[in-house]
């Protein structure tokens, strides 16, 4: 099928490549002229601009954005509704806050444009492994563009969530999941660091628990691989950000009525890690640019 994408930074470009390997037709388009370039040379279809991207696309049109969530997204939905025709559909493809995705796809609709909110995950690695696709909008119109989503999945790692907002309404809780779970796996190291009569080596219990236990992980496999190359983590500060997702799952527990309080306080961790500096943050920090390409302080 045909496929429009801007925005090509970490994620968004290996979603290109991997539609590109899928036999897919597509047309790219990017702030900056480099990674457009890239692609190209790769097979994709070169557009400078948004404008240029609408008009090599033939109807009806499916534009997917992949940019930083919030008032840049925003700024270009809004673009692409005036450039669109009836018909054409606008995929976000970000980390978009659900209540978001609901507003516009009503906005959009009164224009004749359809809406579809995809949470994307797989970071840095997506484009080997592939990205896991959760999406959200209407049935018939998602079935229609799920060659698109499937050729960007693994086997087995493309869902339809339910109507518009779902997608990115699963993906923030899987943020909030991977919250707690990051958290758990920092708070066990340090556990075993502060042990020191034992002089454990944590990067070799690291490397064990990844075969036959039952905490064994690609977020494990991320940390063993930090401790392999920085044993005591010097070389970074144990500073972790977060990108938003976390909050927006501790707000819908406390507006549906779930306690989740080990999301909540793997927030707070995260608040934590930026005043005094603590081991189980340096994990973090690590496992962070292990999956994602975040990067990390220098200490």
């Amino acid at each position: 099928m045909e496929i429009g994408i801007i925005g090509l930074g970490r994620m968004g470009a290996g979603m290109a490549e991997r539609w590109l390997r899928g036999g897919h037709r597509v047309v790219v388009n990017n702030r900056s002229r480099g990674p457009i370039d890239e692609l190209a040379a790769k097979g994709a279809d070169p557009a400078y601009t948004v404008e240029e991207l609408v008009s090599k696309l033939a109807a009806p049109r499916a534009v997917w954005v992949m940019l930083p969530s919030g008032a840049v997204t925003e700024q270009m939905i809004q673009k692409l509704a005036t450039l669109l025709a009836p018909g054409d559909t606008i995929i976000d493809s970000g980390n978009t806050n659900y209540h978001d995705d609901i507003r516009r796809a009503e906005e959009l609709r009164a224009r004749g444009l359809n809406y579809v909110d995809q949470g994307t995950s797989g970071g840095v690695w997506g484009l080997q492994y592939g990205f896991c696709t959760m999406v959200g909008g209407d049935p018939e119109l998602c079935a229609r563009l799920e060659p698109a989503f499937k050729t960007l999945a693994p086997p087995d790692g493309y869902v339809y969530c339910g109507p518009v907002g779902a997608g990115h309404f699963a993906k923030m809780v899987h943020n909030g999941i991977e919250y707690g779970m990051m958290q758990a796996y920092a708070e066990g190291f340090e556990i075993m660091r502060a042990k020191k009569e034992f002089n454990m080596d944590i990067h070799a219990i690291a490397a064990a628990w990844r075969y036959g236990s039952v905490v064994r992980s690609w977020l494990l496999e991320l940390a063993e691989e930090a401790l392999r190359a920085d044993p005591d983590l010097a070389s970074i500060k144990g500073y972790v950000e977060d990108s938003g997702e976390g909050r927006w799952t501790i707000q819908a527990a406390i507006d549906l009525d779930v306690p989740a309080p080990v999301i909540t306080l793997s927030l707070f961790e995260r608040f934590h890690s930026r005043q005094p500096e603590s081991f189980a943050a340096k994990v973090l920090a690590a496992m962070r640019r292990g999956f994602g390409g975040h990067a990390v302080q220098s200490a």
